[in-house]
């Protein structure tokens, strides 16, 4: 199965991804911050990363903008996993370059086939 990089600066919200994509066959890997975001889809190219867009210091959209200016992490597919709703708030993630939008709280259902959606679809290679 793919691997999939949770970014969420709280804990029980990547707790809760890792638990329910790892039970889907998910390999799943975690980061606190939006550097770590970035260090970590350099190294590991994972297949979809989940990102949240309010974190202390830098935020995800500032991650998203790095993650898609770089061409080894550019194909990646971003889906922005937020409390923030609304269709202005999509409207700037979209025109960032993510390609999907969750809102907390979300279902496990509803995070399982986003995931399936998105990190099924092959990105160029680095």
């Amino acid at each position: 199965m793919a691997t999939v990089l949770v970014v969420d600066d709280e804990e029980p919200v990547r707790e809760l991804c890792s638990v329910v994509l790892g039970g889907e066959g998910f390999t799943v890997l975690e980061a606190a911050d939006a550097a770590g975001a970035v260090a970590a889809a350099r190294a590991e190219r994972p297949a979809l990363i989940l990102l949240d867009w309010m974190m202390p210091g830098t935020d995800g959209m500032d991650a998203l903008r790095t993650l898609k200016s770089e061409p080894a992490t550019a194909g990646i597919p971003v889906v922005m996993l937020t409390a923030l709703d609304g269709l202005p708030n999509i409207a700037v993630a979209t025109l960032s370059g993510a390609e999907g939008y969750l809102t907390k709280p979300f279902e496990a259902g509803d995070l399982v086939s986003l995931v399936q959606r998105f990190a099924s679809e092959p990105h160029p290679p680095a």
